[in-house]
């Protein structure tokens, strides 16, 4: 985005001029209609990791986010200039830097993460090097998690000109595992049970790809990494990714794509695709860039991450147990396949849901004597790939249940972040 461009962003919504006095001078304060704390935190907390490394953050808005979160929070400082001018040796703000996955110290690009969920395309990034500019996640549960383990307030609703005028003007990767419940198997069936249309048509969900598209053209990126369920393949008899790949194309960036199953790294079967793109003006079709081969090895197995003592509350009690079975005998005399899933505990299970919370179904955990259990939260996201200093209790168990069932495979993620960073850098 060019500096006009958000010149005229910024003066597009509704502004509050006050005149306060600071260290001994009057100061003119220009606010541009925050709304909430959350928002006024997301401004923060970027401006606190990124005013060193992005030059056209409004940074007279930031400053004056800092001034109102310390009136909040009834916080005093002796010296509010140096205060806004060095603010970690102030002390202040260092919660936001004293976090399990910090920034690193040396990056070697820069990247944004749209629909960041729980952080795991940011994990993936930070691994090769990257230093994350922007975070965007609309779920306020994801965003309290997603602070806890960066040190960034994501900012909310990415359709919003409001929120994209702060994603700065030149970054290298955009990355985003967009929504994909109007493309998914489970999506499709439940909107149309519903008579919602899906894909294209949705007219919530379905159209944020181009959300995407959108800030591709405007910051043209040196690459970018989607990731979203198989189904998009096939959806529409193929025209959905026609669209997609054609939408991507006339943006020139040459496209590569291919469908995954993160059980080559977790156990668990979950099959997504993975759409890489290149900037051709940059690049000239010429990048060399492969995905990854699944690694060498066993297979890892469902037990390897299971913790060794759970609390009760997560066996099935006999009334749900009951159920889950009547059910399934239910569906099996009519030929379906529907029903609960009994893990095998020396193999890989079914894919997480984000409606996991509700029963359970689609994992279960055999108990010797006892009725089967859920996977604990903690389970769940290690069947992700998140390391066990991940902090996940921010927020609720059916949260945490929700954010793990929505997120990527970190590892295997991590593994094609590899391959990016390698191509658009020219490493050997």
């Amino acid at each position: 985005m060019s500096s006009s461009s958000q010149n005229i962003a910024l003066t597009s919504y509704p502004e509050k001029v006050s005149v306060r006095k600071s260290c001994g001078r009057e100061v003119r304060i220009t606010t541009y209609g925050l709304k909430s704390f959350d928002s006024q935190l997301a401004v923060i907390t970027h401006y606190l990791h990124n005013h060193d490394s992005v030059k056209d953050f409004p940074r007279e808005e930031a400053r004056q986010c800092l001034r109102e979160y310390l009136d909040n929070q009834k916080l005093q400082v002796d010296d509010e200039e140096r205060m806004l001018r060095e603010p970690l040796q102030i002390g202040l703000f260092r919660d936001f830097f004293q976090v399990p996955f910090p920034d690193p110290i040396d990056y070697r690009f820069t990247f944004i993460d749209l629909f960041a969920g729980m952080g795991g395309f940011r994990l993936a990034m930070q691994a090769q090097g990257g230093k994350c500019v922007f975070s965007s996640e609309w779920n306020s549960f994801a965003q309290k998690t997603y602070l806890a383990n960066f040190g960034d307030m994501p900012f909310g609703d990415i359709t919003k000109e409001e929120i994209k005028r702060y994603i700065p003007g030149q970054f290298d990767v955009l990355c985003a595992g967009f929504p994909c419940q109007p493309f998914s198997i489970a999506g499709v069936s439940k909107k149309k049970s519903l008579g919602r249309e899906t894909g294209f048509r949705d007219r919530t969900q379905g159209t944020l790809f181009f959300e995407v598209a959108d800030i591709i053209s405007r910051h043209r990126p040196k690459a970018f990494y989607l990731e979203n369920v198989k189904n998009l393949v096939s959806h529409d008899k193929g025209n959905t990714f026609k669209v997609i790949q054609s939408t991507l194309e006339e943006l020139e960036y040459s496209l590569y794509y291919k469908v995954m199953d993160g059980k080559d790294y977790v156990p668990q079967h979950r099959d997504r695709i993975m759409i890489v793109g290149f900037d051709k003006r940059r690049f000239h079709g010429e990048e060399a860039f492969e995905f990854p081969q699944a690694p060498d090895g066993d297979t890892p197995k469902l037990r390897d991450i299971l913790e060794r003592e759970t609390n009760r509350k997560y066996t099935l009690t006999d009334k749900l147990w009951s159920y889950l079975q009547q059910y399934a005998e239910k569906h099996k005399a009519k030929g379906n396949g529907f029903g609960f899933g009994l893990a095998d505990l020396d193999g890989v299970s079914r894919t997480l849901s984000a409606r996991y919370y509700k029963d359970g179904s689609e994992i279960l955990i055999p108990q010797e004597g006892m009725n089967p259990r859920r996977l604990t939260p903690r389970e769940c996201a290690r069947l992700m790939g998140y390391p066990d200093k991940y902090i996940l209790d921010k927020v609720s168990d059916v949260q945490a249940y929700r954010q793990c069932g929505n997120s990527v495979i970190v590892p295997l993620i991590t593994a094609v972040s590899r391959q990016v960073v390698k191509t658009m850098l020219g490493d050997e």
